[in-house]
Parts: structure tokens; C-alpha cells; sequence
């Protein structure tokens, strides 16, 4: 029983730290700010909680076409390997400031 409490938690912990809402945000700043041209609120609160993990599924292709749809002039960046890369950490930023979470994302 001991083992088992203690790989969960393992288990709980990996997940936890494979991304990160404080690096998401940064990256949204730095890589994605640019070619969307709204800051990272507005971008954060723009879907549900629920909205954002379905969008970033399965290699973000959702998200991937819905923003290229929005701001055609981010395509060659949302489908580079630098995208792939940063995608977790940018999905736990827009989660953790969605429209329904309560927060506000104090990044301009």
C-alpha cells in the first residue's frame, strides 16, 4: 500500500512539473505576443479552462488551426518545432488564466 501512495505521488509530481504556467507566460511574451498582437490577459481569457486543454491536444492541432485562422501571419510560427516545444508550458499559462479561472495574468 506504502509503494503504491508513493508512485502516485511520483506519478503526480512528474506531471506537475512537465509544465509550467510562469514559463508559459514568458514564452507567450517573447514568441507568441508578437504575432498575435494582444496581450497575454486578453489571450488567456479568450477560452474555458476546458476549451484550452481540448485545443492543445494531440500535438495543439487544434489550437494550431483555430489561431492560424485568427492571425494568418503566425502560421509558419505555430506549425515550427519551437511551437511543439513550448506548447505545454503556454497550454498551463492559458489554463491557469482562462476566462473561467478567476486569475488575471499580469503580463502586458
Amino acid at each position: 500500500m506504502k509503494k503504491l501512495i508513493m508512485l502516485t505521488l511520483g506519478l503526480i509530481l512528474t506531471f506537475n512539473v512537465s509544465a509550467d504556467a510562469a514559463k508559459g507566460q514568458k514564452y507567450y511574451l517573447k514568441y507568441m505576443r508578437p504575432h498575435f498582437e494582444i496581450n497575454g490577459q486578453e489571450f488567456a481569457s479568450q477560452h474555458l479552462k476546458v476549451e484550452w486543454k481540448h485545443l492543445f491536444k494531440k500535438d495543439s492541432k487544434r489550437f494550431i488551426k483555430e489561431y492560424t485562422k485568427k492571425y494568418p501571419q503566425s502560421a509558419e510560427f505555430l506549425n515550427s518545432d519551437i511551437f511543439q516545444k513550448i506548447a505545454p508550458d503556454v497550454q498551463d499559462f492559458a489554463t491557469k488564466y482562462a476566462a473561467d479561472s478567476g486569475e488575471l495574468a499580469t503580463c502586458n
